[in-house]
């Protein structure tokens, strides 16, 4: 395992950050921070800003105004590979992988932390060598830990969709991420596969003591492992606090259902 993953993350602070294209706002001011080890949920309507937003987080585009730091490191000027080693690694909503086996899926992910230089690897040099057990063997335990240990050596096409996106998933682990960004991991799940990703990022939440920012339409999913929420309608924060502060928040029923709040002798 890698040696940052053996202390707690640190602080993900997003402070006033507005990014603008072509005229149009598609963040204002947004400003919310991720408590180390927690779950913090992005939610908010079509277009409400929220890939926007992970887009600045994973450095595939850069704020007009704001500031993104993790600890002590500033991350709005860094390109995509500097802020995954840094320790902040993302899944893709619509990306599902179907070329190799698992286990080939995950050594992707591991590249990154490899040491041994390209000479070595190609020359396949003693130290080199242990350095891909090694690797290999931990890309084991993180597909046993998403639920995909039983497909470690199977092609990557022949697995269900559910697992397909958990292969997704395991490879971001592969990074040993401090903190993981999950673009709407059950998008496109059945009900049974929706409720094996809630188990499965409730388990490594706890396993690997990460922090996760999660954007997902699935309120069910949200209100289940969220620790707290931040809500976005048209790249305006709207409301921020707990599943249930948030769920009950007047300007987030307007948003989501462009209604007033019920009344309190309504219930």
């Amino acid at each position: 395992m890698n040696d940052r993953t053996s202390a707690a993350p640190p602080v993900l602070d997003v402070r006033d950050v507005t990014v603008r294209f072509a005229g149009l706002t598609a963040l204002d001011g947004v400003s919310f921070t991720v408590t180390p080890g927690s779950v913090h949920a992005l939610i908010g309507p079509n277009g409400a800003g929220k890939s926007t937003c992970f887009n600045v987080l994973s450095g595939l585009c850069r704020p007009g105004s704001g500031s993104v730091t993790l600890g002590g490191a500033e991350l709005t000027r860094l390109a995509p590979h500097r802020i995954a080693a840094l320790g902040v690694a993302r899944t893709f909503q619509n990306i599902v992988t179907t070329h190799g086996t698992v286990a080939d899926n995950l050594m992707l992910g591991r590249h990154a932390l490899s040491r041994a230089g390209f000479a070595a690897s190609a020359l396949r040099l003693p130290g080199a060598r242990r350095e891909q057990r090694e690797h290999l063997a931990r890309a084991r335990e993180i597909a046993g830990l998403t639920g995909l240990g039983a497909h470690f050596d199977s092609p990557v096409a022949l697995l269900s969709y559910g697992d397909r996106k958990r292969v997704e998933l395991a490879r971001a682990l592969c990074l040993e991420p401090r903190v993981l960004l999950l673009d709407e991991p059950v998008a496109g799940m059945n009900a049974a596969e929706r409720a094996r990703t809630v188990e499965v990022v409730g388990e490594i939440r706890a396993e690997l003591g990460l922090s996760v920012v999660l954007v997902e339409h699935d309120m069910g999913l949200v209100m289940r492992l969220a620790d707290d929420v931040t809500v976005l309608d048209f790249g305006r924060p709207i409301a921020h606090g707990t599943p249930d502060e948030v769920r009950r928040d007047p300007e987030v029923l307007r948003a989501y259902l462009g209604t007033d709040a019920p009344r309190e002798d309504a219930a």
